[in-house]
This record gives C-alpha cells, sequence and structure tokens, in this order.
C-alpha cells in the first residue's frame, strides 16, 4: 500500500505515535467518524500531529508540522457506545500545507521523510531497553500487543518517546529527530532526571 500525500486527514492529538507504534482512540465526533468511514473504504491511513494549542476535540486547533502516518488495525464498538480504533505508526511526514474541510476535519499534503537508519543499541545505552521491558509489561500497553526489537536503537527510543512520562513538546522533539543513537543519547538523559 502506497502512503498517499494529497488531501490526507490529519488527527490532532494530545500525544506522539512513532513508527511501528500502536494507540487507541476513541472516536465520537461526526468528522473523526466520517474520516474513519472514507480511510477503511478507501485503505488509507491518516495523520498523527501533536497539538501545539486548543483541545482534541476543538475545531480550533494548531499543531506540529512534522507528525506520523497512521494504519487502522482494528476497529470495535465500545462498552461506552463510542467506537475504538486502534492504529499503528507506519512512517514519519511533513505536513506541507493543511486546511480545514466544512466539517472541521483537518486535512494537509504530505512529503514521506526518510526512514531512520537501522542501527544496534550501543552499549552505553545498555539500560534503555531494560527501562523499555518493564514499561512494556504494562497491561494497558500489552494489550496493544506491539512488536518491540529490543536491540534495535530505533524501536527502543520510538518506543520510550512515546511511553515515557515526559512533556509532550519534549516527545515532538524526539520524534522529529533522525539520528536513532542521539534520540536515545537525549532519552537516557531524561530517564536520569525521572529516577
Amino acid at each position: 500500500m502506497t502512503l498517499p500525500t494529497q488531501h490526507v486527514p490529519l488527527f490532532p492529538l494530545n500525544s506522539v505515535i512513532l513508527p511501528q507504534g500502536r494507540i487507541p482512540l476513541q472516536l465520537f465526533e461526526p468528522r473523526y467518524i466520517d474520516m474513519l468511514t472514507r480511510c477503511l473504504k478507501e485503505e488509507r491511513g491518516f495523520v498523527v500531529v501533536l497539538l501545539r494549542e486548543g483541545g482534541e476535540a476543538s475545531l480550533q486547533a494548531s499543531f506540529y508540522d512534522i507528525g506520523t502516518y497512521v494504519r487502522i488495525v482494528d476497529f470495535r464498538q465500545l462498552e461506552n457506545g463510542l467506537l475504538g480504533i486502534t492504529v499503528e505508526g507506519d512512517r514519519k511526514v511533513v505536513v506541507e500545507h493543511s486546511w480545514q474541510a466544512p466539517d472541521g476535519l483537518h486535512l494537509g499534503n504530505l512529503t514521506p521523510l526518510d526512514d531512520e537508519p537501522e542501527v544496534a543499541v550501543p552499549d552505553e545505552f545498555g539500560e534503555l531497553p531494560l527501562v523499555l521491558k518493564a514499561l512494556c509489561r504494562h497491561p494497558v500497553v500489552r494489550e496493544l500487543e506491539m512488536a518491540v526489537d529490543y536491540a534495535d536503537a530505533r524501536m527502543v527510543g520510538w518506543r520510550l518517546t512515546e511511553l515515557l512520562p515526559i512533556h509532550k513538546d519534549e516527545k515532538q522533539r524526539l520524534l522529529e529527530l533522525h539520528d536513532p543513537v542521539e534520540r536515545l543519547a537525549q532519552l537516557a538523559e531524561l530517564v536520569d532526571e525521572l529516577d
């Protein structure tokens, strides 16, 4: 499946997702239920972008222009009556131009970012896969059924960026990095500060 680049739906959130990560979402607004219907019918995904200002349900929102194109991997009716979906990150993208449709849905034209280089976790950051393993044992994270390669610096950095309790702007800064080892170095400092 090729990545669409024109008129792609944008989903502003207060959290980030990176490639191969998963997050559950609850949809209740008509604009997002319509978006889901179109995405499923056209076998397309959408882009999760981090909010700068505004709420997840507000019509007026500003957001970062680097986000992650995601694909829908599961959807179901939740006990609370809302529609629940799980999305998985595909690749990082730049939203070159965005606008709002009459129904309030944000749309954008995208440029895919190059894949990050595949690198093993350097010995000096050997504690980070252990931290990630501990986080992945949490029932909510286990429920997402993410495959994690604890030897891959990209995967360790991506998952820690999503799961660590750090400020959302810090998460965005880590998402925007292209060097997996640089991301691990910054995460190691943040983990030390959390201790």
